[in-house]
Protein backbone atom coordinates (compact mmCIF):
# COMPACT_ATOMS: atom_id res chain seq x y z
CA UNK A 1 0.00 0.00 0.00
CA UNK A 2 1.21 3.27 -0.54
CA UNK A 3 0.44 6.83 0.88
CA UNK A 4 -2.34 7.60 -1.93
CA UNK A 5 -4.37 4.33 -0.79
CA UNK A 6 -3.63 5.18 2.94
CA UNK A 7 -4.99 8.75 2.48
CA UNK A 8 -7.95 7.72 0.26
CA UNK A 9 -9.11 4.47 3.01
CA UNK A 10 -8.08 7.43 5.88
CA UNK A 11 -10.55 10.43 4.01
CA UNK A 12 -12.83 7.35 3.38
CA UNK A 13 -13.28 6.34 7.16
CA UNK A 14 -13.64 9.63 8.34
CA UNK A 15 -16.52 10.89 5.80
CA UNK A 16 -18.44 7.57 6.66
CA UNK A 17 -18.06 7.95 10.31
CA UNK A 18 -18.89 11.42 10.37
CA UNK A 19 -22.08 10.56 8.24
CA UNK A 20 -23.02 7.72 10.41
CA UNK A 21 -22.53 10.74 13.10
CA UNK A 22 -24.99 12.93 11.36
CA UNK A 23 -27.47 9.91 11.21
CA UNK A 24 -27.12 9.09 14.92
CA UNK A 25 -27.17 12.93 16.28
CA UNK A 26 -30.72 13.52 14.00
CA UNK A 27 -31.85 9.96 15.68
CA UNK A 28 -31.44 11.40 19.10
CA UNK A 29 -32.70 14.85 18.49
CA UNK A 30 -36.06 13.26 16.75
CA UNK A 31 -36.53 12.10 20.21
CA UNK A 32 -35.49 14.87 22.01
CA UNK A 33 -37.12 17.55 20.74
CA UNK A 34 -40.33 19.06 22.09
CA UNK A 35 -42.63 19.34 19.05
CA UNK A 36 -43.05 18.31 16.06
CA UNK A 37 -41.56 20.83 14.12
CA UNK A 38 -38.58 20.50 15.47
CA UNK A 39 -38.21 17.08 15.31
CA UNK A 40 -39.16 17.05 11.76
CA UNK A 41 -36.24 19.68 11.12
CA UNK A 42 -33.45 17.65 13.07
CA UNK A 43 -34.45 14.21 11.31
CA UNK A 44 -34.37 15.72 7.35
CA UNK A 45 -31.21 18.29 7.93
CA UNK A 46 -29.18 15.14 9.65
CA UNK A 47 -30.57 12.83 7.13
CA UNK A 48 -29.62 14.63 4.20
CA UNK A 49 -25.98 15.55 5.41
CA UNK A 50 -25.42 12.03 6.99
CA UNK A 51 -26.47 10.47 3.48
CA UNK A 52 -24.21 12.89 1.64
CA UNK A 53 -21.04 12.08 3.44
CA UNK A 54 -21.82 8.25 3.67
CA UNK A 55 -22.06 8.21 0.14
CA UNK A 56 -18.80 10.15 -0.70
CA UNK A 57 -17.14 8.02 1.86
CA UNK A 58 -18.66 4.69 -0.09
CA UNK A 59 -17.39 6.20 -3.20
CA UNK A 60 -13.61 6.49 -1.96
CA UNK A 61 -13.73 3.03 -0.83
CA UNK A 62 -15.44 1.62 -4.19
CA UNK A 63 -12.80 3.10 -6.37
CA UNK A 64 -13.62 4.68 -10.08
CA UNK A 65 -16.10 1.69 -10.89
CA UNK A 66 -19.62 0.93 -11.99
CA UNK A 67 -20.44 1.18 -7.89
CA UNK A 68 -19.72 4.17 -7.55
CA UNK A 69 -21.92 5.58 -10.20
CA UNK A 70 -24.50 3.46 -8.92
CA UNK A 71 -23.71 4.94 -5.49
CA UNK A 72 -23.77 8.42 -6.76
CA UNK A 73 -27.45 7.55 -8.14
CA UNK A 74 -28.85 6.25 -5.23
CA UNK A 75 -27.54 9.18 -3.60
CA UNK A 76 -28.78 11.88 -5.51
CA UNK A 77 -32.42 10.10 -5.29
CA UNK A 78 -32.21 9.99 -1.74
CA UNK A 79 -31.02 13.51 -1.86
CA UNK A 80 -34.27 14.74 -3.83
CA UNK A 81 -36.44 12.67 -1.84
CA UNK A 82 -35.40 13.24 1.57
CA UNK A 83 -36.53 16.49 1.61
CA UNK A 84 -39.43 16.27 -0.34
CA UNK A 85 -41.40 13.71 1.54
CA UNK A 86 -40.00 15.83 4.46
CA UNK A 87 -41.87 19.05 2.67
CA UNK A 88 -45.39 16.61 2.14
CA UNK A 89 -45.27 15.70 5.25
CA UNK A 90 -44.91 18.97 7.15
CA UNK A 91 -47.56 20.25 4.82
CA UNK A 92 -49.82 17.67 5.74
CA UNK A 93 -49.21 18.47 9.45
CA UNK A 94 -50.09 22.52 8.73
CA UNK A 95 -53.21 21.96 7.26
CA UNK A 96 -54.37 19.27 9.24
CA UNK A 97 -53.78 22.06 12.01
CA UNK A 98 -50.31 21.28 13.58
CA UNK A 99 -49.23 24.50 15.37
CA UNK A 100 -45.89 24.96 16.49
CA UNK A 101 -45.36 25.35 20.64
CA UNK A 102 -43.81 28.58 20.05
CA UNK A 103 -43.92 31.85 17.71
CA UNK A 104 -40.08 32.27 17.87
CA UNK A 105 -38.83 32.83 14.61
CA UNK A 106 -42.75 32.86 13.32
CA UNK A 107 -43.07 35.84 10.69
CA UNK A 108 -45.28 38.89 11.75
Amino acid sequence: MNWATILIDILSWVLILSGSAFVVIGAVGTLRFPDFWSRLHAASVSESAGMILLVAGMCLQSGLTLITVKLIIIGGFIFITGPTSTHAVSNAALTSGEKPDSDEGAAK
